[in-house]
């Protein structure tokens, strides 16, 4: 039987991207959710997969957006909590924020898909030991915000260095897509000391490269066949190192700057709608060949009943 790996995609709207990168006009809940799911559906179905979408609450509050996220339940698909309002400084909320955060979006969430959500990631790779903490104080089974990676920082750079934040604003973001120590941490599921399961999102072993699919775009913008090759020896070096991965997925994979031109500032978005969906449904097809490809909450049971006694670190670490 092949090791279990998983897919996920952070379903992020058009007013969030626009919020994070502090551009007018988010207030208004700007989206795209109409036009994207379809598309990723489709390639989904065309592949046989199913994934986990995690999904932001406020999304889930607007009538035009209900039907398609009633669709992603309605077609087998794990859903996941994205936080409510996807700000990604949940570090820097206190105990009562946090639980009103994670459970107005449970609240919505649910309402329109009939699910409650087991799993979490914070937005940009936002967490904190208290996060940690009230997530297994309402139940969670995992978390999927870390990103072993020594490019955070650098991103988050780049992203400050196109955005028009303010100093205070960029505090704010100071902990976007983690810090450089991250690069360090383990790239294997492990469990908190709370049993909270962690499922950090995949790099590159070794090099501790991301390998997300938006960075593929990043790089098939310059080269389609270097992303392919970059993608290639990311799931070489996982079957080399023992490492089942966890892909993320984004809405910006399936979208173009003639889809959405407000995102033109977004990595990747000048490179066609179909040629990137064609590398998205390249990765997937990889990854099936060597792991059994599912949802977060099969990664993470299939960790869990390898390994009982997973690898257990404080709450407080990280």
């Amino acid at each position: 039987m092949k090791p279990a790996a998983s897919i996920s995609l952070d379903l992020d709207n058009l007013w969030s991207y626009l919020k994070t990168q502090g551009a007018p006009g988010w207030e208004s809940f700007p989206g795209y959710l109409d036009m994207v799911v379809p598309r990723i559906l489709d390639l989904l179905e065309r592949c046989g997969q199913r994934i986990t979408f995690f999904i932001v609450g406020q999304d889930a509050t607007i009538e035009s957006n209900r039907a398609v996220l009633k669709q992603i339940a309605d077609a087998g698909h794990e859903i996941a909590n994205h936080s409510f309002m996807h700000e990604p400084w949940l570090h820097l909320y206190s105990r009562e924020q946090l639980h009103e955060e994670i459970g107005g979006a449970e609240k919505a969430i649910a309402a329109v898909t009939g699910r409650q959500t087991r799993g979490f990631r914070g937005p940009g790779f936002s967490t904190s030991p208290l996060v940690r903490e009230v997530l297994a104080e309402r139940g969670y089974a995992y978390d999927a915000s870390l990103f072993p990676s020594a490019l955070g920082p650098v991103a988050r750079l780049l992203f400050f260095l196109n955005s028009k934040l303010s100093a205070e604003e960029k505090a704010q973001r100071k902990g976007l897509y983690g810090k450089f120590s991250d690069a360090f941490g383990t790239l294997r599921p492990f469990a908190w000391d709370n049993g909270l399961i962690e499922l950090p999102v995949t790099t590159m072993p070794l090099l501790r490269l991301p390998v997300h699919t938006t960075y593929l775009m990043f790089l098939a913008q310059k080269s389609e066949l270097l992303a392919r090759l970059y993608w290639n020896t990311a799931v070489l070096l996982c079957r080399l190192r023992g490492v089942a991965p966890s892909l993320l997925l984004h809405p910006t994979d399936f979208l173009d700057v003639h889809d959405v031109p407000q995102m033109s500032f977004f990595p990747g978005m000048k490179l066609p709608a179909a040629r990137k969906i064609a590398i998205v449904e390249h990765a997937i097809r990889a990854l099936q060949q060597h792991w059994q490809a599912g949802t977060m909450s099969q990664h993470a049971e299939s960790a869990h009943a390898a390994t009982p006694k997973l690898t257990h670190l404080s709450t407080q670490q990280a």
